[in-house]
């Protein structure tokens, strides 16, 4: 454990050196102690929370994370990419372009008929097995009018568009994707 010094304090005038403060024990919760001005004053020791670990680059924590207030979750800015699909809606993305935990996918604006699905692959290192894949048709094309599915892979994600309307639809849907990271066990 790290020795943390602390200055300034102020000087407590009505406590006598030889009286007793009670207080409960974080780590023993229930029990309680005793600590004299000498304690309190000369040597204080601190006790750490278990808060988890907190680096420059992540967060990992037991147990809930509570957003009170306005509070926001998610990505930041520069954690997010954007591609366009080329040729065809059944077109894999370009390897690369999108290795990001977020963005936005433009598809092709190539005719997609009532009732179909297509299917195209959207490779992503930041994606693995198991992780679960979130989609919303943001914009292009008429809403409402697509079905979004996907399956994860190690580095990869086959994403599913159905075109659910009663007619043929040639539109250049643009598809907003979040990565969320999932286990099993």
């Amino acid at each position: 454990m790290t020795t943390v010094a602390i200055s300034g304090l102020p000087v407590a005038a009505v406590i006598n050196a030889t009286d007793i403060i009670p207080f409960v024990q974080p780590a023993t919760a229930g029990t309680t102690k005793s600590i004299t001005k000498t304690l309190l004053f000369t040597s204080p020791t601190m006790i750490t929370p278990v808060l988890g670990a907190a680096t420059g680059t992540s967060l990992s924590t037991t147990g809930n994370q509570v957003i009170t207030g306005t509070g926001k979750q998610g990505y930041a800015t520069g954690a997010g990419g954007a591609v366009t699909q080329l040729t065809s809606k059944s077109t894999a993305l370009v390897a690369a372009t999108i290795d990001k935990s977020c963005g936005q996918i433009t598809m092709n604006n190539a005719a997609l008929a009532a009732s179909t699905t297509v299917t195209f692959t959207m490779p992503n290192t930041t994606i693995e097995a198991g992780d679960i894949i979130v989609m919303n048709h943001i914009s292009g094309g008429t809403a409402g009018s697509y079905l979004l599915n996907a399956q994860s892979a190690a580095g990869s994600a086959t994403i599913n568009v159905r075109n659910i309307s009663l007619a043929s639809l040639s539109e250049a849907i643009v598809i907003a994707f979040a990565v969320i990271k999932a286990v099993a066990a």
